[in-house]
């Protein structure tokens, strides 16, 4: 039996209350949620995701209220920070309140919490009540999940109930700050940009140390397609496509044009030519181009500029996500 997709408010928190799983949207990705005072219903998101229990997960959170239930130091900073961004795509770190459990935190003494912009998200989380934890709703370390129907392919009878809220509006997961010093640390980038961060918080951005904590989508392997993935700059992938589709291999391409060459065997999508809307297309369009049946994804390289650091920062750990899934 398929899994059951609606936008049943109070159906979904039913679910939550007795320990279930709601996949459910934000305005970057879905997320596959579970009551997050709860052991069991947190160790069933990862198994449905095949998650190392050492990976954190995210708390979500219905506002900045909520804040001191789940953080025992709510820095000025972190304050500064959630009244100007929340609701929205930041994650800020946080040391642990007491009774946080290990189940949430992959071990260690922070905590991710964010409160999503999304009016179903927001909906969730009010009538819910408490904190929900949600990962992103797909297979661990495979391309995230921006629609429904994307969650309903990916994790099937995993998940007991899909809130169906349409497409991500941002497409890419939350920025990620550890927000428990005087000055903000990027572990993750997302739509949020670290200047946008920088006026707020009032002090640079610091790149992270070797003992900063491990959070959701660090892993240098991560939101890999099944198909080999190769970023390359654009001469260089114009030739190796062309070289395949003359050895009869299927190909596909993520380019930044829309002039594709005249050869057979070429399956071409041509990204939108500014970061947010590439971003926005990005995990649909890897997703269409691994169902596509192909020798290989080949990706036309982004411009290396700030503003799209975030593309980049997926784009190159789904590069050695899928090379290293080829390996084994």
């Amino acid at each position: 039996m398929a899994v059951a997709i609606g936008r049943d408010i109070a159906h979904a928190v039913a679910i939550l209350k007795r320990g279930g799983l709601v996949a459910f949207p934000t305005e970057t990705v879905y997320g596959l949620g579970a009551d997050a005072r709860s052991p069991q219903a947190v160790g069933r998101i990862y198994a449905a995701k095949g998650r190392p229990s050492n990976h954190p997960v995210i708390v979500h959170l219905a506002g900045a209220a909520q804040l001191a239930e789940w953080s025992s130091d709510v820095t000025p900073l972190a304050q500064k920070l959630a009244a100007r961004f929340w609701p929205g795509p930041l994650t800020l770190i946080l040391r642990r309140a007491a009774g946080v459990g290990d189940f949430v935190t992959g071990g260690q003494d922070t905590v991710g919490l964010r409160v999503p912009s999304h009016p179903v998200a927001q909906a969730l989380l009010e009538a819910f009540g408490g904190g929900i934890a949600a990962p992103s709703a797909n297979r661990f370390g495979r391309v995230s999940t921006t629609t429904a129907q994307h969650v309903a392919q990916e994790l099937g009878e995993r998940v007991d109930y899909v809130l169906d809220g349409g497409a991500s509006e941002i497409g890419i997961e939350s920025t990620i700050i550890d927000a428990g010093g005087a000055q903000p640390v990027l572990l993750r980038p997302g739509q949020l940009s670290v200047r946008e961060i920088e006026a707020v918080a009032g002090s640079a951005v610091q790149a992270p140390r070797a003992d900063a904590p491990r959070v959701s989508g660090a892993l240098a392997a991560h939101y890999a397609p099944a198909t080999t993935l190769l970023l390359l700059e654009s001469d260089l992938l114009l030739e190796l496509a062309a070289t395949l589709a003359k050895q009869g291999k299927r190909v596909a391409v993520l380019a930044r044009s829309a002039l594709q060459p005249l050869l057979d065997g070429i399956v071409w999508i041509a990204a939108p030519a500014d970061a947010v809307g590439y971003a926005h297309d990005l995990y649909a369009n890897l997703r269409a181009l691994d169902a596509a049946g192909c020798e290989a994804i080949l990706v036309e390289q982004p411009p290396k500029d700030l503003a799209w650091s975030a593309v980049n920062d997926r784009l190159l750990r789904a590069a050695a996500g899928s090379q290293q899934a080829a390996a084994k």
